[in-house]
């Protein structure tokens, strides 16, 4: 038999849902939350980046970082979520999942789950994090 999860996520929070019937309503397994995500930038850093000296001559340069830090905690976040539907699935509890996200979140997610072996999965890439299990549902494939 089918384990199918639904995972409606945003930058910072990811609600997870099963189904008794394919056509039927979404029931709640649960959910993760990393609320680094929704800090600010300012206080996610303590201080500005450092400056350097070029090798040669007399200029100087900000010595920033390719990633900021918000988009750090939503990778990290999206590793959070990617390791605890891994382990899920080990555990035989899901073997299918339906991702719901806006498309950075999707991507990075994607990603993390590349590796995994043996699970079906399926993706569609809008934000539905704000509404509720009904409103969800209405945004979903009628059979699923």
């Amino acid at each position: 038999m089918s384990k199918l999860w639904v995972v409606v996520a945003d930058q910072s929070k990811a609600r997870i849902f099963t189904v008794a019937d394919p056509h039927g309503a979404l029931l709640d397994v649960g959910e993760l939350e990393h609320p680094e995500a929704r800090e600010r930038e300012q206080t996610l850093t303590s201080d500005r980046p450092g400056r350097s000296f070029d090798s040669k001559g007399q200029g100087r340069h900000d010595m920033g970082t390719t990633v900021g830090p918000g988009k750090q905690e939503t990778i990290r976040f999206a590793k959070q979520v990617a390791d605890h539907l891994q382990a899920a699935h080990n555990e035989g509890r899901c073997n299918r999942l339906l991702l719901v996200a806006g498309p950075p979140l999707l991507s990075l997610l994607r990603e993390s789950l590349k590796t995994s072996s043996g699970m079906k999965i399926s993706e569609i890439e809008k934000n539905l994090g704000q509404y509720s299990a009904l409103e969800i549902r209405k945004h979903l494939p009628k059979r699923l």
